[in-house]
């Protein structure tokens, strides 16, 4: 008999650990499914909250929020190709992606929640993103991610030109940032573990299968 079980996705779509970690997640509550019924609820954390609508050079921004230098942000890049391949993500980014504003994105998936697509929605998002090199906060992008996702893409439209969930997401925002969440990924399970960063699948799944037997 398998367990209900929570799980809170605390991301951004444009943080490339968050779709490993996701992809990695996934992938234990499919091989964990003999035990646990699990539920994923996607929540927003924006990296850049005062990023300007044209983005910028993604090697400038790690540059300056990081200090990074090119040969490690290439470095980085190249890791994180790697470990979304083993989940079955096409990661396309290079030294000329730029990362982008994404409250809008956050407003959009804040609706496919209430309407029950927002798995769909993010997958979506994080394939237009990263695999395509779309903007994220761009509304034709955002639109046709929605389509894609199985939602109405004149509703989507209404959404984001009428700034609808705007209070909404920032009240999510603001009561995560409460909680601790600083960074992303942030998974907290039956509202009470907590598991940070793209982890391995075999490390999602032994976690999930010890808070399984201890529930």
């Amino acid at each position: 008999m398998t367990k209900p079980m929570k799980i809170d996705f605390v991301s951004d779509v444009v943080c490339p650990w968050c779709i490993v970690g996701l992809g990695a997640l996934e992938q234990a509550l499919a091989s964990a499914s003999d035990v646990i019924d699990a539920e994923i609820h996607f929540h927003p954390f924006e990296l850049n909250p005062n990023m300007p609508p044209e983005g910028q050079n993604i090697g400038e921004h790690v540059a300056q929020k990081y200090g990074a230098t090119p040969e490690q942000s290439g470095k980085n890049r190249e890791m994180i190709r790697e470990r979304a391949a083993e989940v079955g993500f096409t990661m396309n980014t290079g030294k000329d992606s730029r990362i982008y504003n994404t409250f809008d994105a956050h407003r959009l998936l804040h609706w496919a929640g209430l309407e029950g697509r927002q798995s769909q929605l993010k997958h979506a998002l994080f394939e237009a993103y990263f695999t395509h090199g779309q903007n994220p906060g761009d509304y034709d992008v955002l639109v046709a991610a929605a389509e894609k996702a199985g939602l109405d893409p004149v509703e989507a439209r209404d959404v984001l030109e009428k700034g609808r969930f705007e209070k909404a997401v920032r009240v999510a925002e603001e009561a995560w940032r409460g909680e601790g969440v600083s960074a992303v990924p942030t998974i907290v399970i039956n509202d009470k573990y907590l598991i940070t960063g793209g982890q391995p699948a075999a490390v999602f799944e032994r976690a999930l299968r010890r808070i399984a037997a201890e529930g």
